[in-house]
């Protein structure tokens, strides 16, 4: 079976960047799984792609260096195992608000016994390698629940002696809801970054790498900050980002490099 390159960078205890994406395009998706990135997360929750269109996504990616997750709408057996089968090499599971939530997040990422995934990997078979569903596939998938709630956060030390978590993700947006704060993926906010020293010293005292959801102006300081796994971008952001730049710079007369593009 193909290996997870993400958990293993984890396991040396390296810091690791994504990308997110939120709209449903196999093309983006594969474009974007060849820029370097560790990861790449299909957004089923609050983006636009629904299980074909992820399914598609996924395929389109495979090959690619960049190991393929997905963020599903909820933590429910049935849709984890589909975007597993279909070729996803972790999940984010959002909402995990107590033991019993991670402890359900955990089974239904895993085979027996373990967890309780039912065998089935009718696209993950070929696309992941001949001996997919081996005693080692296990090995090879992440299992990543989200904290994003005071609730969660008041139990974020017996969430992290779950086994078989492998990450948190950390959203920064709801979060700060919960705690009464607005919404900011650029949160500095005092209370937040509090939250998330918690979060990311119960997450490394159980060999979990501590995630979170960022920006470009963010990231960097997100990993000093001690997260190891950082979402720098989505499609939808960096697209406006770029494009802004671009009329920007026709309108005062200047160039933006646009070899990349092809065009």
């Amino acid at each position: 079976m193909r290996e997870n390159t993400l958990k293993s960078a984890w396991q040396r205890g390296e810091n690791t960047v994504g990308l997110w994406l939120s709209l449903a395009d196999p093309l983006l998706a594969r474009r974007l799984a060849g820029t370097g990135a560790d990861y790449v997360c299909i957004d089923m929750q609050h983006g636009t792609a629904d299980y074909r269109e992820t399914l598609a996504m996924l395929m389109a990616m495979e090959g690619s260096p960049a190991t393929p997750i997905v963020r599903v709408p909820w933590n429910e057996p049935g849709i984890i195992g589909r975007v597993l089968d279909a070729g996803a090499m972790g999940v984010i599971i959002p909402m995990v608000n107590s033991v019993a939530e991670a402890e359900a997040a955990v089974a239904a990422c895993n085979y027996p016994p373990l967890g309780s995934r039912s065998n089935g990997p009718i696209v993950a078979a070929g696309a992941l390698g001949p001996n997919y569903g081996a005693p080692d596939t296990n090995d090879q998938i992440v299992c990543i629940p989200m904290i994003e709630t005071v609730e969660a956060l008041s139990v974020v030390e017996d969430i992290a002696n779950v086994p078989g978590i492998d990450a948190f993700y950390v959203g920064p947006s709801d979060m700060s809801r919960s705690i009464g704060i607005p919404p900011n993926l650029e949160q500095m906010d005092q209370r937040f970054l509090d939250a998330s020293e918690r979060i990311i010293a119960a997450a490394k005292a159980n060999g979990i790498a501590p995630g979170v959801h960022s920006t470009p102006k963010m990231a960097a300081d997100r990993l000093d900050f001690g997260f190891q796994m950082v979402t720098v971008t989505s499609d939808v952001q960096s697209a406006e980002l770029l494009s802004s730049a671009a009329v920007a710079a026709a309108k005062a007369g200047t160039s933006l490099d646009q070899s990349a593009t092809g065009y």
